[in-house]
């Protein structure tokens, strides 16, 4: 399988994600199941039903993680540098609304774009990446073309 490109701070993250569900959501869990179960027939106990359907998404998002943090590829972007690339910071301007925006180029599994970090599969990313301070780029997003201009690029 391919590498999951991480910067450090997503893997830190990530593995203080999976610790708290391991150790602190898991026990929880298992303590409020069997809390239910103690209250009788469970054909129609709701506090049951949903413990267990809780318990099933922590145990998938522990699978989630762990398979991510396994094929994890840490990269610290403070060790780069040049054009815009994984780990970059980007401050772009948008041509059509005149406002300025900061991005960070991330992996799949931490990318947050109301947080500012954009993943590096997005059409944006893909547009930005190999370009140059002064450059503009132009992306096809479902609303139509936006156009932006590369303000500042930062390794942080």
């Amino acid at each position: 399988m391919d590498k999951i490109p991480l910067t450090r701070t997503g893997h830190v993250a990530l593995n203080d994600e999976l610790k708290r569900l391991k150790s602190v959501e898991r026990p929880k869990i298992i303590r409020a199941i069997a809390e239910a179960r103690e209250h009788g027939d469970l054909s129609e106990n709701a506090e049951y039903h949903a413990a267990r359907e809780r318990q099933s998404f922590i145990e998938g998002r522990v699978k989630e993680l762990e398979a991510v943090l396994s094929l994890a590829d840490v990269i610290d972007p403070a060790s780069l540098s040049g054009s815009v690339k994984f780990g970059a910071t980007v401050m772009l301007f948008d041509e059509a609304s005149e406002e300025e925006r900061s991005y960070q180029i991330v992996g799949e599994p931490e990318a947050d774009i109301e947080s500012g970090r954009l993943n590096l599969r997005s059409p944006l990313a893909r547009a930005l990446i190999g370009k140059d301070e002064g450059e503009s780029v132009e992306v096809n997003t479902p609303g139509g073309k936006k156009s932006y201009e590369i303000l500042k690029i930062e390794f942080v």
